[in-house]
């Protein structure tokens, strides 16, 4: 299964790549499931971050690991793969995707997942999809025009 949510935003491309950082991924928790960040080393290629999901009767762990990192004048990106998923999950791949756009920047989360049976990949959809569409209003709050 496939979703990509592209976000606009005021700041240029240098800025909105420094604020990357384990803040903002802070930030971008929803409330449900609990999010436990256990290790947030960056967003460069062989950095981990590794979360704890509470689902209140249930625990899981998700560890990612960036396989790559692109960098240019126009775009950014960085590829974040699943290594140790929850049990409702098979594979996960999130292209974080930042472009040059006039004097501001676009964000694109593109993500591909699958889940252990073809149901599941429908039933999860909704879920992922609003929990990336809960990130616009962050990037645009986060990433506002300062002063000047």
């Amino acid at each position: 299964m496939k979703i990509k949510i592209s976000t606009k935003v005021e700041q240029d491309l240098a800025n909105v790549k420094d604020g990357f950082n384990e803040r903002l991924f802070i930030n971008l928790s929803p409330a449900y499931p609990k999010v436990e960040l256990n290790r947030y080393d960056g967003c460069e290629q062989g950095n981990i971050v590794s979360l704890s999901l509470n689902f209140g009767l249930f625990k899981q762990e998700w560890v990612s690991e960036i396989i790559s990192q692109t960098n240019s004048e126009n775009v950014f990106e960085f590829i974040d793969v699943g290594r140790k998923l929850p049990f409702f999950i098979k594979k996960w791949k999130h292209r974080h995707i930042i472009k040059r756009v006039g004097s501001g920047s676009m964000i694109v989360d593109d993500i591909e997942y699958s889940a252990p049976f073809l149901l599941l990949n429908y039933i999860l959809f909704p879920l992922f999809y609003f929990q990336f569409l809960y990130r616009k209003p962050i990037y645009r709050k986060w990433f506002r025009k300062t002063g000047n």
